[in-house]
């Protein structure tokens, strides 16, 4: 069985926890999600697809640097590939 990560393969970007305030000024718990996505892609470097857990931001890095680049950056710090 295949669990969705919580961050970003590519950006790191992890849920950040903090307290909604209400008018009345009462706190209580709550957290922000990072817009996370599945997302496949071809890469030549490779002769493969990957399935990758992106966030919004991480989609628009590989687009601006390309999947080869953003690939050989997460192999080199130990990220899994799918």
């Amino acid at each position: 069985m295949l669990v969705m990560t919580t961050y970003c393969q590519v950006t790191g970007a992890r849920p950040v926890f903090g307290r909604s305030v209400s008018h009345s000024h009462r706190r209580t718990p709550r957290r922000w999600d990072p817009n996370l996505q599945r997302k496949r892609y071809w890469v030549p470097s490779l002769g493969r697809t990957v399935r990758l857990t992106v966030s919004a931001k991480g989609i628009r890095t590989i687009d601006k640097l390309g999947i080869d680049v953003v690939v050989a950056r997460m192999l080199a710090r130990g990220e899994k590939l799918s």
